[in-house]
């Protein structure tokens, strides 16, 4: 049987009538200053494995970007067959070249591996069905490549061990896992979902123009950033004659923070994991205490631009994880005995993933195990500057971060 459910993240469906104009509403490109920031960097040498419906690697903007030679055979059945055009809207958004009109990456020098999962909207039959991997297989592959940054935009309502164990797995590789919170706010028992619930795993929100929390945006203690994820095109559907306005979503979210990501890992190849999330987390654009994260926008709307900019800025330590406190420990301190564990004990199989409970693709998020009593009480849900504009630094510690890493617990 397939597992979850496949949603599309639109709103009001849309054609497109001049592909041209696509670029231009892609609105953050403007404020987040896309083009300084490619003069420091574009992604070059970066890989992003993006776990989704699958990526066509035939759009003219994703063209010689796609390494479908690098998908681990385990799991690249038809890795190049998107379903939905869900993942291919993913993959452009990080590292579209833009070409024949199409969307614009924001880390254009990225390269996507592509990763095609089940979910509900998977059809075929059991054959289909039996051949296509779960979203832990998928997960745990990619940790097994030299991809840094693992993009999750899906989500589902309660916590899968074999998926758990999957993200742990990949964070013990030093992966930078990136995951939609959902798209239930506002809605009777508004909560983050999985994967972005999990430790280990960025949590991503969605903001407006105005820099504003999106109404569809899942709120709760599990948002750790935010980014824009409303009001410009994608890919609604498997024919890919046109792009749809309106494609609202956190996916598209969590898309731009793993572009992001790539950026400043491209432009600092040696920095650790736990750097480039620091980097993050540091300079994204906030008016609340900083510590105590919003449980709208958790610690801001990401601004990779300052890390670009600054040629002295400080990553700290390679070997201390900036949301420790938040992940239960220090992720380096227990990646060793997560290896050794894994090398001690089989992992998990392939074919014993637990479907029941594996998320739903389109993040839209369905309730996580956590409840809604234990939320954050931060109701600030506006970011007090635009994207590209300078703000004070988010000092990661103290009783803020403990505040939040209770949130954290089941």
């Amino acid at each position: 049987m397939a597992v979850g459910a496949l949603v599309a993240t639109s709103v009001g469906f849309a054609p497109s009538a001049v592909a041209d104009d696509v670029q231009s509403k892609q609105w953050y490109l403007g404020p987040m200053q896309a083009e300084q920031m490619w003069k420091a960097s574009t992604g070059k040498g970066v890989k992003v494995a993006v776990i989704d419906s699958g990526v066509n690697a035939n759009t003219s903007s994703l063209k010689g970007q796609v390494l479908t030679d690098e998908v681990p055979t385990t799991v690249a059945y038809r890795a190049t067959d998107d379903y939905d055009g869900h993942g291919t809207t993913m993959a452009e958004l990080i590292a579209g070249t833009g070409a024949g009109g199409g969307l614009k990456g924001l880390a254009p020098g990225a390269k996507i591996v592509p990763y095609r999962v089940k979910f509900d909207d998977l059809k075929g039959g059991a054959a289909e069905l039996n051949k296509t991997p779960e979203p832990a297989e998928a997960i745990r592959a990619a940790a097994d490549t030299d991809a840094k940054i693992i993009n999750m935009s899906f989500g589902s309502q309660g916590p899968s061990s074999t998926e758990e164990a999957a993200i742990k797995y990949a964070a013990s590789k030093g992966k930078l896992l990136v995951a939609a919170v959902g798209n239930e706010g506002g809605k009777s028992g508004d909560r983050i979902g999985y994967p972005a619930a999990f430790e280990y795993v960025v949590g991503v929100a969605a903001s407006d123009e105005s820099g504003t929390v999106s109404k569809f945006s899942s709120a709760g203690g599990y948002v750790d950033l935010a980014a824009p994820g409303q009001d410009f095109p994608g890919w609604c559907d498997a024919s890919f004659r046109s792009y749809c306005d309106d494609m609202n979503g956190t996916s598209s979210a969590a898309a731009i923070t793993s572009a992001s990501a790539a950026l400043i890992w491209s432009a600092h190849p040696d920095w650790s994991v736990n750097q480039v999330t620091r980097a993050l987390v540091d300079t994204a654009g906030r008016k609340w205490a900083k510590n105590d994260p919003s449980k709208y926008l958790g610690y801001g709307t990401i601004r990779p631009r300052l890390v670009l900019a600054d040629p002295h800025y400080n990553p700290g330590s390679a070997n201390v994880d900036p949301l420790a406190k938040e992940n239960g420990g220090d992720l380096l301190a227990k990646s060793a005995a997560t290896t050794s564990s894994s090398s001690s004990s089989p992992a998990p199989s392939s074919s014993a993933s637990t479907p029941s409970q594996a998320p739903e693709k389109g993040s839209t998020g369905a309730t996580s195990a956590a409840g809604s009593s234990t939320e954050s009480s931060n109701d600030n849900s506006t970011l007090w500057v635009v994207l590209g504009a300078v703000a004070a630094v988010v000092v990661v510690g103290g009783g803020g971060v403990a505040v939040a890493r209770a949130r954290r617990a089941r």
